[in-house]
């Protein structure tokens, strides 16, 4: 535990935190699978991985630099992204430059990212190296794992092979390549509430299988792995927006298979027919995103003949989100290795509860903090904490009157005081049965005082009920 006259100091800056929360979020988007290059050739990673920072605290943070030593110059964030291969140089890695957007994000992407046939790994990571510009570091961050492929798989998939598989509730991008060119390559994404065709952003859609016999308007979501032929649906991440109900074809030379049935697989040309319509395609021109009608094969009743901008390339996307808050804290170390947590695990109950903090990069100097209270914390691997969960009566306040759930934010705090917040939360719950026989009143008389004190009693030997906020 911290020193009492230190974890006062850092108490009362937790709940000052808490009421005005200056959280500085890296968010990293990337492909799941990635296309070998071949001898000089250099396929680079489609869709680009992308970097978006967000959050009050960077404007924040970047105030403090410029009042304290630097110009105005010192505080922009630039960095650089690579592969996590040993002894990298930056000759191997791209430099990214952060361009603010309408909604105060900062955005970069890099565009020339490619895997040689050198390298011999069937999985990979990015690596994110964050700076300002005078020079100080903000820290290292990690994406998920890529998987290496030499080519999109031509051969009917099997749902043994579950890597290369897409299924439903995941994430994905769609671009498009007009004439097979590089440089005509654009992205599914949404802007100003509408779907458009970009050339520079591209965002991660949830693919979701739809129950083919319901209406429309019910459209309830199924479990499984996508094929052909399935209705789905696709939903933006960042912004929610939709589009009506699919019907997603297999492409083969620009024609829409309507009889093939088999999972779809990373990489896979397809094509989005709007259920119900005839013969209409989800499309892009230029930069908008428009309804094709496809014509008729006269030779095969099977086929339907598109355009080139009804043909879709689709690829499983990963999202990584690292948060902190240096706000309070005069932190020079930087601010990696960022926890992130995956899980949370309760066992024993009443006076003596502990939490397992499950999740990756834990260290030995975190403690784990309910609200605006340290907890006991036992560092046991970088992938877990344990920690005993703090009596309801260290927040304070007459327990003995509350007949109802508390619950408080979970936050890892680093020993110099930079705060990593999360979205679990811990919820303490009154025993409900203290009192058999007997209703709980909202209004308790005032010469009720054995009765407050029994559930009072009852309280402290309290139930532990954990969930996550998404």
């Amino acid at each position: 535990r911290s020193h009492p006259y230190q974890g006062s100091l850092l108490q009362d800056s937790v709940r000052r935190y808490l009421q005005l929360p200056a959280d500085q979020t890296v968010l990293i988007l990337h492909a799941k699978v990635a296309q070998k290059s071949y001898g000089n050739e250099k396929r680079f990673f489609c869709p680009p991985p992308c970097v978006y920072l967000s959050g009050p605290g960077w404007k924040l943070k970047q105030e403090q630099i410029k009042a304290r030593d630097v110009g105005e110059a010192g505080f922009r964030v630039c960095g650089y992204m690579g592969l996590d291969s040993m002894g990298s140089s930056l000759m191997e890695t791209q430099k990214l430059s952060f361009e603010e957007q309408p909604d105060a994000k900062g955005f970069s992407c890099a565009k020339a990212l490619y895997i040689s046939d050198t390298d011999k790994r069937k999985h990979f990571r990015l690596v994110l190296k964050l700076f300002f510009s005078n020079g100080q570091e903000i820290g290292t961050f990690h994406s998920k794992l890529i998987k290496v492929i030499s080519k999109p798989s031509q051969k009917k998939q099997s749902l043994k092979n579950t890597d290369l598989c897409i299924s439903s509730g995941s994430k994905v991008s769609l671009f498009n390549r007009l004439r097979s060119q590089t440089v005509s390559t654009r992205y599914l994404s949404v802007e100003g509430g509408a779907f458009i065709a970009s050339a520079r952003q591209w965002a991660a859609f949830t693919l979701h299988l739809a129950d083919e016999r319901c209406s429309r308007s019910e459209f309830p979501l199924r479990e499984g792995y996508i094929r052909y032929g399935s209705v789905v649906r696709l939903v933006c991440t960042a912004t929610g927006v939709t589009l009506p109900p699919l019907i997603i074809r297999k492409v083969m030379k620009q024609y829409a298979m309507l009889d093939v049935d088999e999972p779809i697989s990373q990489l896979h040309k397809c094509a989005f027919q709007f259920q119900g319509s005839d013969r209409m395609y989800l499309c892009l021109s230029t930069d908008k995103v428009i309804q094709f009608q496809a014509s008729p094969c006269p030779k095969e009743a099977n086929r339907e003949l598109l355009n080139d901008g009804s043909c879709w390339t689709i690829i499983s996307t990963e999202t990584v989100e690292y948060t902190f808050s240096e706000s309070l804290a005069c932190v020079r170390e930087p601010v990696s290795p960022v926890p992130l947590i995956a899980a949370l695990q309760l066992t024993g109950g009443g006076d003596v509860a502990m939490l397992e903090v499950q999740g990756e990069y834990f260290h030995a100097h975190l403690k784990v903090w309910f609200g605006d209270v340290e907890a006991e914390t036992m560092y046991r691997s970088p992938k877990s904490l344990v920690c005993v969960v703090p009596d309801v009566s260290a927040f304070g306040g007459d327990w003995r009157w509350l007949r109802y759930p508390i619950t408080v934010p979970l936050l890892l705090i680093r020993d110099d005081g930079l705060i990593y917040s999360s979205s679990f939360t811990f919820t303490y719950t009154p025993e409900q049965s203290c009192i058999p026989g007997q209703q709980v009143l909202s209004d308790v008389p005032q010469d009720s005082d054995r009765l407050l004190d029994s559930i009072h009693q009852e309280f402290t030997r309290t139930n532990f009920h954990l969930f996550m906020q998404t």
